[in-house]
């Protein structure tokens, strides 16, 4: 038998219903204010792409429109920048960052190749969403201003860093000499500091054979002989040549071994990478680039001029793209030992499009492989053998790394006179 309600849960039924039509005339009220604000006419969606694969940017247009006729803070709206808000949008999507737009203002900067510029005199590179200074060039803005190596760069000009790439953070920073670009720091110990410096013509020294200033030493702390130094900053036009003299220099000198310090060279020329590893290597592939349909081209190695000499190699975490490309072509061919830090982990191929309105779009074309087969984007070179300075080394100055280089080609060295 089903009771009847009483007057209480009556009345608690009633306000229900109630509350119910309320918000029923709400939403009704919200609809017709909504058919009220909206265009008269409507139309049905049209797709995004036409039938031709082209895009449809009539929307994109139209949005501009309502944003210019009706958005709250007018003083907000920068044509220019929202049409670069467009593109990055665009690109964004791709989760790439080797792939990305770079406006005329910016794209009118001269980025030589030939391993001459203007700008601050530092060396940068990406790690993580940071821009980091790996070392200030010598007899720069950068080093007379007291940036140091480790130190992040916040912003450029007041934009934010967070999220660029190495090459556009390069692109940023240099400009015409002359000019001034304010870089804003957070050095290692947390402290922040804007820096406003006038570019100037950089020469860069890509390849040096300077040993440190207490020389060679072995884990020991002996100073040995017979081992040659050098290192690459970055891969540039000139650095086959220099490379070239580099070890004409150590080999006269009486160098038996070398030690190849790659730490912190973020990178440069394909083709000057290619060079480099072909002047140790007299046959096997140095590396294989493979394009988005899958179509693959392989760089060869000819007749080297120094194929015997024992090397080894040191990494770290700012080692990318080119230097992972010679380390993995010495390593996976049995030519070198690699002694150090997990690299950065770049293995795309990036070129510069041009644009209409004097921009440029960068785009990764091609994803390179190690000899081996392996693709290393991401994910980096493991050394062989893992040294990881600690705190107390970097403060006294100690360079463990250099030290078991020296170690490993000592005993190559003992190894090969051996009766």
């Amino acid at each position: 038998m089903e009771a009847k309600p009483g007057p209480d849960k009556l009345t608690k039924i009633l306000a229900v219903v109630a509350g119910l039509l309320c918000l029923a005339l709400i939403g009704i009220g919200a609809f017709y204010f909504g058919r009220e604000s909206a265009p008269a006419k409507t139309s049905s969606a049209k797709p995004a792409i036409s039938n031709s694969g082209k895009f449809d940017y009539s929307v994109l247009n139209q949005i501009h429109d309502i944003l210019n006729k009706e958005y709250v803070k007018p003083d907000n709206l920068d044509d220019q920048t929202l049409y670069e808000a467009a593109i990055n949008g665009l690109l964004n999507s791709l989760s790439d960052s080797g792939t990305y737009y770079v406006d005329s203002d910016t794209y009118k900067v001269n980025v030589n190749p030939s391993g001459t510029f203007d700008g601050i005199g530092a060396t940068v590179s990406q790690q993580g969403q940071d821009i980091v200074i790996v070392s200030p060039i010598k007899n720069t803005p950068a080093e007379a201003a007291g940036i140091q190596a480790g130190d992040v760069v916040l912003a450029v000009d007041g934009e934010s860093t967070k999220g660029w790439t190495t090459e556009k953070a390069v692109l940023k920073i240099r400009g015409p000499r002359g000019t001034k670009v304010t870089v804003s720091i957070r050095h290692n110990d947390g402290t922040t500091q804007d820096y406003t410096l006038t570019r100037a013509p950089v020469n860069i020294e890509s390849v040096s054979t300077k040993a440190p200033a207490d020389g060679m030493q072995d884990s020991s702390g002996k100073v040995v002989s017979g081992i040659g130094y050098i290192k690459i900053s970055e891969f540039t036009a000139r650095t086959p040549g220099e490379m070239d003299e580099a070890i004409k220099t150590v080999t006269n000198g009486g160098a038996k071994a070398i030690v190849l310090d790659l730490r912190g060279n973020p990178g440069g020329l394909l083709n000057a990478t290619v060079s480099i590893a072909d002047m140790f290597l007299d046959k096997g592939t140095i590396l294989t680039q493979r394009d988005r349909n899958g179509r693959e081209q392989i760089f060869s190695a000819k007749s080297g001029t120094t194929t015997t000499v024992p090397i080894v190699i040191i990494l770290n975490r700012f080692s990318a793209s080119a230097s992972e490309v010679l380390s993995a072509a010495l390593h996976d061919n049995g030519r070198a030992t690699i002694v150090g830090e997990k690299s950065f982990g770049k293995a795309t191929v990036n070129i510069a499009r041009e644009l209409p309105d004097g921009g440029a779009v960068f785009v990764s074309i091609a994803q390179w492989l190690t000899p081996n087969g392996t693709l290393i984007d991401k994910a980096g070179i493991s050394p062989d053998i893992e040294v990881v300075p600690s705190d107390a080394d970097i403060d006294q100055r100690k360079d463990p790394q250099l030290y078991k280089a020296v170690d490993v080609l000592e005993g190559q060295i003992r190894a090969s006179v051996a009766p």
